[in-house]
């Protein structure tokens, strides 16, 4: 059951460390273990605050979950429709938290862009949560060009969804 106390908003650059701790925690925990240690090492500095803030300034849009002052779950999309970074710390996952940042970022992609198909590059322990999300794989495991092993994946919304 989702936890009511969960607020949901728009990150900026001040919220920029915050995600780097969280992305880069969880990304240690469950990511790297599975990857190359070049591909790991690319893959923490692309989640450090001076990235992110480089991100956002280029038009990437962060939806952050906060319990209280705890920064618990993050959703950065691209172009309205690729996301990029979806984390939610390892001891709230379970809590419907994903499903709510999801539907959220979706959302904001849909308004903003009429966006009706989304698109990322799973790691090989997040496929299954984006398939309770919605989303199946296009194609097989590869690498990204930082050498990150990850699967393509999309979502295609029905011209009628009500999903967002």
């Amino acid at each position: 059951m989702p936890d009511p106390a969960l607020h949901l908003r728009l990150g900026g650059p001040d919220d920029a460390p915050a995600i780097s701790v969280l992305a880069r925690r969880v990304a240690r925990r469950w990511i790297l273990p599975d990857q190359s240690h070049e591909a790991g090492h690319a893959l923490l500095a692309r989640l450090g605050t001076r990235s992110l803030r480089e991100r956002m300034r280029d038009g990437q849009r962060f939806h952050l979950a906060w319990l209280d002052d705890v920064l618990v779950g993050i959703a950065g999309m691209r172009d309205d429709c690729h996301l990029v970074q979806f984390f939610v710390g390892t001891r709230y996952q379970g809590r419907g938290i994903a499903t709510r940042l999801w539907r959220r970022a979706m959302a904001d992609a849909v308004r903003r862009a009429g966006t009706r198909r989304f698109t990322l590059n799973a790691t090989r322990v997040a496929v299954p949560v984006y398939e309770h999300l919605g989303f199946v794989a296009t194609g097989p495991e590869g690498f990204s060009p930082a050498g990150v092993r990850t699967t393509p994946m999309a979502l295609e919304l029905a011209a009628d969804s009500t999903r967002a």
